[in-house]
Formats: structure tokens, C-alpha cells, sequence
């Protein structure tokens, strides 16, 4: 073995050992959230159910007659909802943080995440350097690399000061779930790319799909739990009473109207960037296999979920199909990405493919 093969084997060795590491301080991160939620949910602070049951202000209105004079009249709150999650309430009390306590442990947790995403950043380049080529070859690769971006556009939006604390448990857990499955199932010893991957597409198109897909994830979150915030806030307007749990749980989320204008921003966003990515592959088809299009199974659930994340924009432009009916097609769209990376590379053959 020469000494530049050992120099490598050794880079990739260190990328597995931040790998773990990193999984390691992602688990410390997921049970100080964990913390957050638990603690935080004590604040016992229904700021929901007061906006929506609350009674109006009085109204002074001016009465014409033989005194004249003014009369004092109670006037019913009314909610009008054009959409589901249009109504006017506030972001539940622990979306940012709750009970001191709770936010104290909702620091810890992201500090443990910063210093994890720091330590798999790590692990991303040395196996960049381990093969001297894009750190995405692979399906193992992929994986590493699309959770590190995941994570570190969830810092970006903390950072610009949006209100994203409510995402760190899920997405946490999504990140552990993704490495897990990396180093368990689609782990790949490091090597040189086959010829047709050898290009500075791969910088390209690979990249763009990887942060593409991590804005996507935000947005499927959003959109996931607006779902459930939209239903709790649904029972509260007609009265009902949830139980203690689900209202712990749902005071720690933005209010439904928050949620939808997060995730249809986000989708909105990123949608011509998977515009790019799609045309970018079409380019690298024709440079590696001398056809642009050729219906292989990647570019049809690419082209799949475009057409699925268009259809979700112009319903949103649809009065008919804002709120819950948009919500699930979103989901709808997210899924196809899913499909597209997992159910395509694994079980389909096709040129994209490792079945």
C-alpha cells in the first residue's frame, strides 16, 4: 500500500470516527430538547384557548333618538377564517422556549447541536479529502452531507433570529434517524467515482439537490405540524376542551396561521432552485450519455416531484385550496423527494440507481 492510499484510509477513518462522534452529541442534543419540551410544557399557559374564547372588547356606538346619547354594547368576538389557519391567535407561549427552566435546557440543546454540526461538518470534509472528489458519490455520502446542510439551515434561520426553536426536536431526531440508516445500511467504503460521476456536474447538481431536499424537510415539518396545530385550534374554536398533554404539546408550536406562512415561504423559495437542479441533471445527461431526457427512473420522480411542488403553489394561489387541502399536498410533493432519493436509489433500476 502506498503512502498516499494509507493517507487516505486514514482520512476516511477519521470522517467515520466524527461521524459517530457526532451522532453521539446529536443523542445529548435530542434528550436536552426532550428536557425543553418537558420543563417548558409546565408553564401551563393556554394563550390559545384565552384568544379564541376571550370576550370582546365593549363597543361605544352613538344612538340617535329623542335624548340622544351614548349606549355601551357587547359585541361578540367573531373568528373569520377565508382558510384553515387564518385565525388571529398568537404562537403558542414555548415556541420559543416556555418556562425558564424549559429555555435553559432549549440553550443547552442548541448548543449541543452547533457543536455537532460542527464535529459531522468535520466528518463531511475528511471524507472529501479521503477521495479527493465531492463528498456525495454515494448514497452514504448523500446522506452524511444532506443532514449536515439540514442542520446547518436550521442555524441560518436561528441565526436571522426566526422563531424555528419549535423544530429543533423533530428535526434532531430526523438527523439521528438519517445517520443511523447511513452507517447502518447505506454505508460505502471510500472510493474513487465510476467515469460518468468524474464531473463538475456532480459539484453542480448534487448540491443543489442535497440543500434543495433540506429546505424541503423544513418545510414538510411546517407543514406537518400545522396540521396538528390547525385541528387543535379547530377544537378550541368550537369549544372543546384537549387534554392536558395535547395542549402541552401544542402551546409549544407557532399558532396554525405562523406555521402555513412558514412552510409555504420556505417551499416558495426553494422551488426554482429545484427548477435549476432538474435542468442541471438534464445538462450532465447530455455531457455523460449523450441525451438530455431519456425517462430514466431519477429524471421521472425528479420531474414528479416538480410537478407536485408546482401544483401546491398554484392551489395556494387557489382560494379553494389553501389550508389543510394545500397542506397535504405539499406533504404529497415531499414524499415524491423521498421516493425519489430512497425508494429510486434502492429498489429501481435505473443509471441514477444502487439497486
Amino acid at each position: 500500500m502506498n503512502l498516499a492510499a494509507a493517507t487516505n484510509e486514514n482520512l476516511a477513518q477519521i470522517s467515520n470516527t466524527l461521524i459517530y462522534s457526532a451522532m453521539a452529541v446529536y443523542t445529548l442534543a435530542f434528550l436536552a430538547h426532550i428536557a425543553e419540551w418537558v420543563f417548558g410544557s409546565r408553564s401551563k399557559v393556554g394563550r390559545t384557548a384565552a384568544a379564541l374564547t376571550a370576550p370582546a372588547p365593549a363597543v361605544t356606538v352613538q344612538v340617535r333618538g329623542k335624548e340622544g346619547g351614548t349606549a355601551v354594547l357587547d359585541k361578540p368576538k367573531v373568528v373569520t377564517r377565508a382558510a384553515p389557519g387564518a385565525r388571529d391567535v398568537p404562537d403558542g407561549p414555548g415556541a420559543a422556549g416556555g418556562t425558564v427552566k424549559g429555555d435553559l435546557y432549549g440553550r443547552i440543546a442548541i448548543a449541543l447541536t452547533v457543536v455537532a454540526f460542527a464535529v459531522q461538518a468535520g466528518g463531511v470534509a475528511a471524507r472529501a479529502f479521503s477521495v479527493q472528489r465531492a463528498p456525495w458519490g454515494n448514497m452514504y455520502e448523500f446522506s452524511i452531507t444532506f443532514s449536515t446542510v439540514l442542520v446547518g439551515a436550521y442555524l441560518v434561520f436561528l441565526t436571522a433570529g426566526k422563531n424555528v426553536r419549535w423544530m429543533g426536536l423533530p428535526l434532531v431526531g430526523t438527523v439521528l434517524i438519517d445517520l443511523g440508516i447511513a452507517t447502518t445500511w447505506l454505508y460505502t467504503a471510500s472510493d474513487q467515482l465510476v467515469p460518468a460521476l468524474d464531473s463538475y456536474w456532480l459539484w453542480i447538481h448534487v448540491s443543489t439537490a442535497i440543500f434543495c431536499g433540506a429546505v424541503f424537510y423544513l418545510g414538510a415539518v411546517g407543514t406537518l405540524l400545522y396540521l396538528f396545530r390547525d385541528s387543535y385550534e379547530s377544537k378550541l374554536a368550537r369549544g372543546a376542551k384537549p387534554g392536558a398533554f395535547l395542549t402541552s404539546v401544542m402551546e409549544r408550536l407557532p399558532s396554525a396561521a405562523s406555521l402555513d406562512k412558514f412552510a409555504y415561504r420556505v417551499n416558495a423559495a426553494i422551488f426554482p432552485l429545484w427548477t435549476f437542479t432538474i435542468i442541471a441533471g438534464a445538462i450532465w445527461a447530455g455531457d455523460a450519455w449523450g441525451r438530455y431526457w431519456g425517462w430514466d427512473p431519477k429524471e421521472v420522480w425528479s420531474f414528479i416531484t416538480w410537478v407536485a411542488y408546482a401544483c401546491y403553489l398554484h392551489a395556494r394561489a387557489t382560494a379553494g385550496w389553501k389550508g389543510r387541502k394545500a397542506a397535504v399536498l405539499a406533504l404529497i410533493a415531499f414524499a415524491c423527494w423521498l421516493f425519489n432519493y430512497y425508494g429510486v436509489n434502492i429498489f429501481v433500476d435505473g443509471l441514477h440507481s444502487y439497486a
